[in-house]
């Protein structure tokens, strides 16, 4: 009898084992007093494993010999074999009194491939998902890989990507799971709209924001691009834009996207409400600090009353009071603007409400998120110390000088509260990239003509901060090798040295009939006088050989045929206030270098140069440049200066007039000789086209003057006049991504006989 009733029992359970995984749990608890029974278990006997080992499938069983029959052990013994993920079927089958397990394992997968991934690597796929090669083939983590790699594109703007599994059989319950993939169209931003925009045409506001309606020309920029923190940043643009213009009101509405049913373009579209335009009543600074040492707040205020209100000179007047309380030693200060409306005369009263904090000192500097870089690299190169007192001048000069190092992505400072009410932490937080480079290029100038360029350099290396580098350029006209070391802080010391070695072969022949190779060493070392004041020193030693004059060259060019050496030391003088070493837009800089020559070797004199640069923006994008430059050498002991020490003008420094296209000549045979001396100036104003800002491309006018003379040769035939030269012209720049690329046409307006004039010049890099 209980035979019988444990067999229906059984059957049961097997007639709906195969879903017992899936359903809910109650579903099993409604028969589980029903199914109890008297009848105990005798044995278990697992079958249809193949690599699982039945002790194993034993183990993952709510029920073992001897256990009391249930409905309850049944349903908890197949739940736990299914969740283990190793089968496809279990079914509990009774064989006298005791039972048969018989599972049907989950094939193994073999390999896993994707088809179809142009735009996305394979590797990164890999990553992405769970199902690995040798792992058990499961269904449903299947459909959760199919659903990460939809997401992958879908954060690549390809909303329309498909990707479909597919699972083939092999031998030995083996399946490749190839997964098949129609990558599609990026879904880029087809149009920007504003609604409720009154004061502002959409074409001013769409410039505002950071996402661009897609073009042909931006296939180097992703602002066209839909992404949904963008749209939150653009939000916060819009705001910005209308505070600045005195909108104290403004409200962006509304923000969505909505994605095409082709789902290949995006619409973007922003409800904002306007407001009225404010001016400015009363402009007051109300201070609770105490004491007779506190600075004088109103000098820095930027906003006046009957001005309109500008957010943006708030901002820049509470920044500059913060600065100059922190420079006083108030870390946390607090500077609230509070702003009372009048609605019906449309004036805002603002006052700076100013509540201080304690005088505080750096308890301690904590440096994290360095993993190669070691900690005193970046240590020194703050400006304050613990136990200093706080000082938000000096803190804000050590994070840029960080990011100025070049070795990190992301470099955050920020102060915390210390122990005490008098004390702060400062916590850099840097996020490393890489600093090896290996640069490979080609191009053409016009001093140049074609080129090639192949460099290896590594800026921090080992972590301690030092830079090796090494590069080789080829060109119709020029080859140059160099290999060259900086340790940035010699002996521990603020205290940069390095060396240089390099050989250099220049092609004169256009210009001067001969060809000249340089192999040298160079000696440096530098420290800083002031913050922006730079003192180097450096010893050169350089074999200069002159070569490969035609016997039709001049008299005076021949004479210098052979091999010379040099032995010179040299200093400069550097202050650098501008705003960008690259593409500056305010700010100044000069240098003053001397070199002596005659310490050792065959040349013998001394050579003074002063180069000097001022930038002042004079509208948004528009800015006004004034460089300068001016040299002059002479011989000791009575030495001639040879050929290769001269200075040579034209060109890149003095445009409208070829390389070597001004200054002593021999009239004879065209050949440029060199001067002595010389000067140059530069005034250009660089302004914005209209064009898109994506695409980097500006405008200038200039005006080039200078002059080249004095040599030591003389002769019937010698041209050496100080005579001064003029040219304008425009150019057209562009931060391309290989670099700057400039291109000016240039018109000599006061020129000499003898000069050598061109109208076309290209180059890459910046001037100084």
């Amino acid at each position: 009898m209980q035979n019988t009733r444990l067999t229906r029992l059984l059957l049961t359970a097997t007639a709906y084992g195969v879903i017992c995984a899936a359903a809910p749990a109650p579903f099993f608890a409604l028969e589980a007093s029903a199914a109890e029974t008297g009848s105990r278990i005798s044995s278990i006997t697992v079958r249809g494993n193949q690599r699982t080992e039945s002790r194993t499938v034993l183990s993952y069983m709510g029920m073992k010999p001897g256990d009391v029959v249930s409905q309850e052990g049944i349903d908890t013994s197949l739940k736990a074999l299914y969740a283990t993920g190793f089968f496809s079927d279990v079914k509990i089958i009774p064989e006298g009194s005791g039972l048969v397990v018989q599972v049907v394992e989950n094939s193994v997968v073999s390999r896993v491939a994707f088809e179809g991934n142009d735009r996305v690597e394979t590797k990164d796929l890999e990553k992405e998902v769970e199902m690995k090669a040798r792992s058990v083939y499961s269904h449903d983590k299947v459909q959760s890989d199919t659903a990460r790699i939809l997401e992958i594109y879908r954060r690549s703007g390809r909303y329309n990507a498909t990707v479909e599994p597919k699972v083939i059989q092999q031998d030995e319950n083996r399946v490749d799971l190839v997964y098949e993939i129609s990558e599609g169209q990026q879904a880029l931003v087809q149009k920007i709209s504003f609604v409720g925009n009154e004061q502002y045409s959409s074409d001013d506001l769409r410039k505002a924001v950071r996402t661009s309606e897609t073009a042909w020309y931006k296939f180097l920029s992703d602002d066209d691009k839909y992404d949904a923190d963008r749209l939150q940043y653009d939000q916060e643009m819009l705001r910005k834009f209308y505070l600045k213009e005195g909108y104290a009101d403004f409200q962006v509405k509304s923000a969505h996207a909505e994605l095409s049913p082709a789902k290949d373009a995006f619409y973007l579209t922003f409800v904002v409400d306007e407001g009225p335009q404010y001016t400015l009543g009363k402009v007051d600074v109300s201070s609770e600090l105490t004491g007779a040492d506190q600075p004088d707040l109103t000098a820095l205020l930027t906003t006046k009353a009957g001005e309109t209100y500008d957010n943006s000179q708030v901002e820049e007047t509470v920044d500059a009071m913060t600065k100059e309380l922190g420079n006083s030693g108030y870390a946390f200060v607090d500077i609230k603007p509070h702003l009372n409306r009048d609605t019906e005369k449309k004036t805002l009263d603002l006052t700076y409400i100013i509540k201080p904090g304690p005088r505080v000192y750096v308890e301690r500097i904590n440096v994290t998120g360095n993993v190669r870089t070691l900690d005193k690299v970046i240590r020194r190169e703050f400006r304050v110390a613990e136990g200093d007192a706080y000082n938000t001048t000096k803190l804000q000069r050590s994070e840029q000088r960080l990011n100025n190092l070049g070795f990190f992505e992301k470099v955050e400072v920020k102060n915390e509260q210390g122990s005490a009410p008098d004390k702060t932490v400062v916590n850099v937080d840097v996020k490393e990239k890489s600093t090896g480079e290996i640069n490979v290029g080609a191009g053409f100038s016009s001093t140049d003509g074609v080129l090639a360029n192949f460099g290896v350099s590594e800026k921090n290396l080992l972590g301690r901060g030092q830079e090796l580098k090494t590069n080789f350029t080829l060109s119709t006209r020029r080859r140059q090798a160099e290999l060259s070391f900086t340790e940035p802080y010699f002996l521990d010391r603020e205290l940069s040295a390095g060396f240089d070695v390099y050989r250099t072969y220049q092609d004169f022949t256009q210009q001067s009939s001969y060809v000249s190779d340089v192999k040298g060493v160079n000696l440096r070392t530098g420290y800083s006088l002031q913050e922006k004041l730079l003192h180097s020193i450096y010893y050169t030693v350089h074999e200069n050989t002159i070569s490969d004059v035609p016997t039709i060259a001049s008299a005076y060019i021949r004479n210098q045929q052979g091999t010379n050496t040099t032995s010179a030391v040299g200093q400069s003088f550097t202050y650098d206030d501008r705003d960008s070493k690259f593409d500056p837009t305010k700010g100044y800089t000069v240098r003053l270098s001397q070199e002596a020559a005659g310490l050792g070797g065959d040349s013998k004199y001394l050579k003074h140069e002063l180069k000097a640069a001022y930038y002042y923006p004079v509208a948004k994008k528009w800015t006004f440049g004034l460089m300068g430059a001016g040299g002059h050498v002479f011989g000791l002991a009575g030495e001639d200066i040879r050929i290769n020490e001269r200075f040579f003008v034209g060109g890149d420094d003095l445009r409208g007039f070829a390389n070597a296209g001004i200054g002593p000549r021999d009239t004879a045979t065209n050949d440029a000789l060199g001067g002595n001396t010389y000067y140059t100036q530069t005034t250009e104003l660089r302004f914005p086209l209209g064009l898109p800002e994506d695409l980097g491309v500006s405008g200038a006018v200039f005006n080039d003057l200078g002059s080249l003379w004095s040599t030591d040769d003389s002769g019937a035939n010698i041209f050496d006049k100080n005579a001064l030269r003029d040219a304008a012209g425009v150019g057209l720049l562009w931060t391309s991504p290989f670099g700057p690329i400039r291109v000016d046409i240039a018109k000599a307006l006061v020129k000499q006989d003898a000069d050598q004039t061109e109208t076309f010049r290209f180059s890459f890099g910046t001037r100084f």
